[in-house]
């Protein structure tokens, strides 16, 4: 979707989408999985935990930091991520309202 377009949609639906593009790679899906597993950790364990350089890693949690999905606090050097849960319950409330409208619709 072109930056022009995004004008022409609602808020929500571009925050929906900005979400779903964060999470449309397996990299950021195993980060987020991990951030669920320990709580909250520095990048540096995220990278000792990921087949990925370190450089990648740091473009992965950049990409979900920026969608609102994680969350980070400057530690010394480093930078402890956690799940930010607002956005999550964006999301489901926004699957919730779709499992809820089609629950009773009959497929064509």
């Amino acid at each position: 979707m072109g930056a022009s377009k995004t004008e022409h949609f609602t808020e929500k639906q571009n925050q929906i989408a900005t979400i779903a593009k964060a999470l449309g790679h397996p990299a950021r899906i195993a980060i987020i999985e991990y951030l669920l597993k320990v709580n909250e950790c520095i990048c540096g364990d995220i990278v000792n935990e990921l087949p990925l350089a370190q450089p990648t890693v740091s473009q992965h949690l950049k990409e979900l930091k920026n969608a609102g999905l994680i969350k980070g606090n400057i530690e010394g050097n480093a930078i402890c991520y956690c799940i930010d849960e607002t956005t999550f319950d964006v999301l489901k409330g926004y699957f919730s309202n779709i499992i809820a409208v089609t629950k009773n619709q009959k497929c064509c």
